[in-house]
């Protein structure tokens, strides 16, 4: 029925644009001023702070055993609590992909207004999109992608490969003068598609430096521990290279660890994902972290954001048309120390 209501205001809106249309045409007919025709009025609805129509949004996400997840859960709630139209219904967060979709399934019950879900695999969880969708509960799908765009009415989240292109491009420059530089990476989960897409972006934007040469890559698993031992490893392996990219900046916690133990400050380091710790690191400028490229969590308060305005047939202020996007792709920006103080606050733990 949510479906049907918002088809058929749409279709009001298209039908009193014709209606419009039609009167300029009869008042273009009758008269050769055209200082008589009245412009039509902008009706389209635009997203706003201004209280408005009550909205329900439930809120899935994995088990926030990560420093971003649990940044993701909490950009949610913040960004709920800023409007007094909203009420978030959020779930514990699973990992397991049969208690989340259960979970989900008992938001769908309640009947929410709109649903968000970061799903803790999209291939798994898109049968559980589908079932929200088909039961007119539109669904702001949230980073990890569904099987089908069926299953969500809109999909916002970073850009993985874009994460590693800004990270190659920035390591590019700084060693754009170096004869035969050596780069070597230290990438996250590689059975996850999004690892292969950071690498992919890497590698690419490598290819527009010939004087750089990625000497060596070693796969860790998202962990401090995992960081520290996989970077080890690395170092003992490479003697002298140029730069590493770390893919994530809580294993990089790990990695930064490995190098201080090994005594290492011959090259310089870029990390990824937007870490507290990280942008502290850069700012300070005393150790070998000198960048990270951005998969901002502040990504979960624009999916309640586009919840809300969906939720109440908004569309997103400073765009023209009457409904939310069908997909946004975040920028993954490059923080260091020349606009790091502009980011501070939106680092995670």
């Amino acid at each position: 029925m949510r479906f049907a209501n918002r088809f058929t205001s749409r279709r009001g809106l298209l039908l009193g644009t014709a209606a419009v249309s039609a009167g300029a045409l009869v008042t273009g007919c009758t008269s050769n001023d055209p200082k008589d025709e009245e412009p039509a009025a902008d009706t389209r609805p635009a997203a706003d702070d201004k209280p408005g129509k009550q909205v329900t949004i439930g809120f899935a996400g994995p088990q926030a055993d990560h420093g971003w997840l649990n940044a993701i859960n909490d950009n949610a709630k913040n960004r709920a609590k800023k409007y007094s139209d909203v009420t978030l219904e959020i779930t514990e967060g699973s990992n397991d992909t049969a208690q989340q979709i259960g979970q989900i399934e008992t938001l769908i019950n309640k009947k929410v207004d709109v649903l968000v879900i970061l799903p803790a695999d999209g291939k798994a969880l898109t049968q559980v999109g589908l079932q929200a969708m088909r039961a007119g509960i539109p669904v702001i799908n949230l980073d990890r992608i569904f099987n089908t765009p069926q299953a969500y009415r809109c999909w916002i989240g970073g850009d993985n490969y874009g994460m590693g292109l800004s990270a190659g491009h920035y390591i590019g420059e700084k060693l754009k003068g170096k004869t035969d530089a050596r780069v070597i990476e230290l990438a996250g989960l590689d059975n996850l598609e999004l690892t292969k897409q950071r690498t992919q972006g890497f590698d690419d934007a490598l290819k527009n430096y010939p004087n750089i040469k990625k000497v060596a890559r070693q796969a860790a698993d998202f962990t401090v521990e995992s960081g520290q031992a996989k970077m080890a490893q690395l170092l003992q392996a490479q003697s002298k290279f140029d730069a590493l990219w770390n893919h994530d900046d809580d294993q990089g916690v790990g990695a930064l660890r490995a190098i201080e133990q090994a005594g290492r400050d011959d090259f310089m380091m870029v990390g990824g994902a937007g870490a507290l710790s990280a942008f502290q690191a850069i700012k300070q400028d005393s150790g070998v972290l000198k960048a990270t490229v951005l998969y901002p969590p502040t990504m979960a308060a624009s999916a309640i954001d586009l919840a809300r305005a969906l939720g109440q047939s908004k569309g997103v202020g400073g765009l023209a048309e009457y409904e939310i996007p069908a997909s946004i792709t975040l920028y993954s920006a490059v923080v260091d120390k020349e606009n790091v103080d502009q980011y501070m606050s939106t680092g995670f733990r």
